[in-house]
């Protein structure tokens, strides 16, 4: 990744967000509600919960044959995506709650996740919401040489297979971070010196780093092994809920960001961007399923992409509704504004797009 950060335009189009923020700003007012999460968002935090906990409450304690238990896994796995993308998402960008302290301690339910939160809100908060879809910033485009996300990427020959391969490697994302993801990041984001909101001495970080992972490994790994349950049975559960985890959330953040549509904007030889960082989000993101009940409750409003990352403050729940506002304002402006109509579409794009990346360079069109 690059050391110096490129900057953003500052007299491209001011219009369009001066416009839409007070638009935005308007909807809240006359309506007379808050910019965060209400009664709807911590009820469907409990249903979440419910679904992540009751199978591994009903594991430790039901003698159970292994293939309930893997059935019960994967449902762990949807349950523990659904609070990722509803819960500890909003809590860890200030949008949960109008409380800080309930902010804190709902973003810090990624640590039940095997997350670290320091971690998330640097890559998540400071390097994609900054520096979206920007190859050699947003470390959501790096997935190593073993896909290539981007044409600004190294191509090798195996990647003419990666539309089909690509899959089964998204369900490992979670399970990565439990085991060596973390570990990597923290030792990266620190000898950068980069952090989200007040800075934290390395001690803490890494105390809090190696506790919490420990008690991660002791909840989820060693307690079920105490009460009885054979070893193999345990580990292959635990891997089944990572990679059900990681499969729905790879997929849902791959829809929003890397697709045909969406542009891979690199700084010019001064380190800046063409357009401002508001238009810059308009380029390079893209909705899905926007009319989908179940996709934009399950998603915790994920589906709607440029909303969030224009507005990352703002809950989710409020997403559908803004959406009009920022659709008519990017239209005034003569903006783009992305979006697939379906799931189902967004997927074919997706996959398709990674295809067109694995082509060898000289022969793409």
């Amino acid at each position: 990744m690059n050391n110096s950060a490129p900057t953003f335009a500052r007299q491209d189009n001011l219009k369009f967000f001066r416009t839409l923020n007070s638009r935005v700003n308007n909807y809240f007012k006359e309506n007379n509600i808050k910019k965060t999460g209400n009664w709807q968002l911590h009820l469907k935090a409990v249903i979440l919960f419910a679904v992540f906990l009751t199978p591994y409450f009903l594991i430790l304690t039901l003698n159970m044959p292994f293939w309930v238990m893997l059935l019960l896994s994967i449902v762990m796995g949807v349950g523990m995506a659904g609070v990722g993308m509803n819960v500890m998402h909003d809590g860890n960008h200030g949008s949960y709650s109008t409380k800080s302290w309930i902010n804190k301690f709902m973003g810090g339910t990624i640590y039940v996740l095997a997350g670290n939160v320091y971690n998330w809100q640097v890559q998540h908060n400071v390097l994609h919401h900054t520096y979206t879809n920007i190859p050699g910033h947003d470390e959501d485009l790096d997935a190593g040489r073993i896909i290539r996300f981007t044409e600004h990427a190294e191509w090798h020959s195996f990647h003419r297979f990666q539309h089909y391969y690509s899959v089964f490697l998204y369900g490992l994302l979670t399970f990565n971070w439990a085991i060596t993801t973390d570990f990597k990041q923290m030792r990266n984001y620190i000898k950068r010196k980069l952090s989200y909101g007040e800075p934290k001495s390395p001690k803490i970080l890494w105390t809090t780093l190696i506790i919490t992972k420990i008690i991660y490994a002791s909840i989820w790994i060693v307690l079920p092994m105490v009460i009885g349950i054979t070893w193999w049975k345990v580990l292959v559960g635990f891997f089944v809920m990572h990679y059900t985890t990681g499969l729905i959330l790879s997929i849902v953040f791959q829809l929003a960001h890397v697709v045909d549509h969406t542009t891979n904007p690199a700084p010019n030889e001064l380190g800046e961007m063409e357009n401002t960082w508001a238009i810059h989000q308009l380029y390079t993101t893209t909705n899905f399923a926007p009319k989908n009940a179940i996709v934009n409750w399950y998603t915790g409003g994920l589906n709607h992409q440029i909303e969030h990352h224009i507005f990352p403050h703002i809950s989710h729940i409020h997403y559908g509704k803004i959406a009009k506002i920022v659709k008519e304002t990017a239209r005034e402006c003569n903006l783009p504004y992305y979006e697939y109509k379906t799931m189902r579409s967004a997927i074919v794009a997706h996959f398709k797009h990674l295809r067109d990346l694995g082509m060898k360079p000289e022969l793409a069109v």
